[in-house]
């Protein structure tokens, strides 16, 4: 019996949907991150892009120890991109990071795809809003997107069938502490 619910559970059709982990309180990136190490656990294929980061966290440390279940690809640089005002060259990243994902999202090649921190490029207009939802609502059936970052447009968050706000109520970077190896990096 239990295997049925499991069969039922993991079939493509229950999998597809756009979850949205958006909101200015930690936790959005970890919580994609643990969507996709259980995804993983379960045989599932998963690709993680990150949009705005370029730095050798513990999740990019980590995940060729999962592959080839698990792909991660920074398309960032390490530092902060200005997305008032981008260098061109951060300009040429996203156009390249968007490519990418609207490849891997129509190849049908994975189960969940996570694209980290596009929220913000969304909502900045790096890429065009328009263009990005009809990639995610024309994603193969049985595919889920997570997509992370502040500021989801409104228009995400209505097309998403889960969306999770992440809000601050305590944390020590308001002492002045800085992110902790292992922890937030």
């Amino acid at each position: 019996m239990q295997d049925d619910a499991d069969q039922r559970l993991t079939s493509r059709d229950h999998l597809g949907a756009l979850y949205i982990y958006t909101g200015d309180g930690k936790g959005k990136t970890t919580a994609a991150l643990g969507e996709a190490l259980r995804a993983v656990g379960r045989g599932l294929k998963v690709c993680v892009l990150q949009f705005l980061k370029g730095r050798q966290t513990g999740e990019v440390v980590a995940a060729p120890r999962l592959a080839p279940e698990l792909r991660l690809v920074l398309l960032g640089r390490p530092g902060r991109m200005n997305l008032k005002a981008p260098a061109p060259a951060d300009l040429a990243r996203l156009a390249a990071g968007w490519d990418l994902a609207r490849r891997l999202i129509t190849s049908g090649d994975y189960d969940l795809v996570v694209l980290d921190e596009i929220n913000p490029v969304l909502d900045a207009g790096l890429i065009p809003l328009e263009e990005a939802l009809a990639v995610f609502q024309g994603r193969p059936p049985g595919m889920t997107l997570i997509l992370t970052g502040r500021r989801a447009p409104a228009a995400l968050i209505a097309a998403a069938r889960v969306v999770t706000e992440m809000h601050p109520v305590k944390h020590y970077f308001q002492g002045g502490l800085r992110a902790r190896r292992g922890i937030e990096w």
